[in-house]
Order: structure tokens, then sequence, then C-alpha cells
């Protein structure tokens, strides 16, 4: 091929691998923003979005486009370029993670729990707002998520916790400081009772769980059979 239709070929290059490169940190961000793990770095969320989500795909696109561009250069700024553009793309994809799961964190999480939905028919709309006085008693760490289960055998919530927090140790001072007995506390979930109610928090990988109900109650509803095979810590928070 001569020198000039190389230069050409390869200019044309340069340019859908930086489209296509664009068009994948986008992507990266929008899969990053639905589908991330709000508890991991953003080195983690890279690498897990490398490997799980189309971001591996779309390296693997630009990374031959940029390939067959620097073969085909003739100037050594062409040379440069293509082999800048999948670095700049990865780091593009490294700078966006962290807004995509801060995104998601304000779009699928809040900073309190809340049990009570309006329009929940008796008794459970009086069971909600008894735990949500509950939960509205105590301090709480982490960010919840906006679903869970509520009714008569009391309400759940799960939250996500970013770092290495130790969950029962927080709970151990926020209760008595809040007024509330410490009854049960193995390591694994603490239970406490103040005025009939009862709340328990057990830890979870990436987070934990809470429940507010009446100390006569089992926390999480166990024992009961709609919530037989219901997991109190879900695979995946």
């Amino acid at each position: 091929m001569p020198a000039t239709g190389r230069t050409v070929s390869a200019a044309v290059l340069l340019i859908v691998g930086a489209g296509l490169a664009l068009l994948a940190v986008l992507v990266h961000y929008g899969f990053m923003a639905m589908y991330g793990d709000v508890t991991g770095s953003a080195f983690e969320g890279l690498t897990w979005g490398l490997a799980a989500g189309p971001s591996g795909l779309a390296l693997g696109v630009v990374l031959v486009v940029a390939l067959i561009g620097l073969m085909l250069s003739t100037k050594l700024w062409m040379r440069l370029a293509s082999a800048a553009i999948p670095v700049l793309m990865l780091l593009g994809m490294f700078a966006v993670t962290p807004l995509a799961l801060g995104q998601k964190m304000a779009n699928q999480f809040v900073s309190a729990p809340q049990c009570v939905t309006q329009g929940t028919d008796e008794p459970m709309a009086t069971a909600d707002r008894e735990a949500q006085q509950v939960f509205d008693s105590i301090e709480h760490i982490g960010q919840f998520k906006g679903g869970g289960m509520s009714g008569v055998a009391g309400c759940t919530r799960w939250f996500v916790l970013p770092g290495d927090v130790d969950v029962l140790q927080h709970y151990r001072a926020a209760l008595p400081a809040a007024g509330w007995e410490v009854v049960e506390d193995d390591g694994r979930h603490l239970r406490a009772h103040l005025d009939g109610r009862a709340f328990d928090v057990t830890p979870c990988p990436g987070g934990g769980v809470i429940w507010a109900g009446s100390e006569d109650d089992r926390s999480y509803g166990q024992g009961r059979p709609e919530f037989a095979g219901t997991e109190v810590c879900p695979h995946d928070l």
C-alpha cells in the first residue's frame, strides 16, 4: 500500500478507535451505575466491569483497532496515538467508575431505613409505623435499600457499608445511648428490647440487615411459614 494510502487508513482507524473508546467509557458508566458493587473501590469496580460486563469486550475491540492502526501508521505521532487510545480508555473507565457507583447509591439507596408505605392495609400499616418508630429512635450506619420485608412479623431492611466497619460495635454503643437494653449479643447478631419493642442487627458481607418488631416475635420473621427459605443475609446486598 502506498505511504499516502497507509497514512489515510491509519488516520481513519485513529478516529474510529477514539470513537469506540469514548463509547466504551459511556457504556461502562451505564453498566456500573446499574449493576456495580457500591461497597467496592474504583479499581475493584473497573476490574469487575472488565471481567463481567461489556467493558472487557469493548477493550478487546479497541485494542484490535489500535493494533491495526499501529501497523499501518507511517508517522511517529500516529503510532503514539494508536498506542495511547486503549490506555486513555482504561483511565477514563477508572475515572467514571466512582461517579457511576455514586449515582447508583443516590438512585437505589437511602440514608435511613424506611418501613412505612402509602396504601398499606391494617394491621400491617400499624406494624410498619411501630417498626419505623423503632428505627427512628436509633442512630444507624450505612446506606439502606428502598425495599425489604414488612408486615405484622416486623420490618426488615438491608444496608450496604463500604469499608471495613464493625457493625455490631456501632450498635453496641448506639442502642444503650438511645435507651435500649441489649438482651442478645453472640458476636453474630445483636438484639435489644425497649417498651415491648425489639430491634435486631446482623452483619452481612458488604453491609448488614436490621429488623424491628415486637419483643415477643423472633427476629426477621424466622419460624413463620411465609418466610420459610428466606435468607437473612442475601448473596447480593
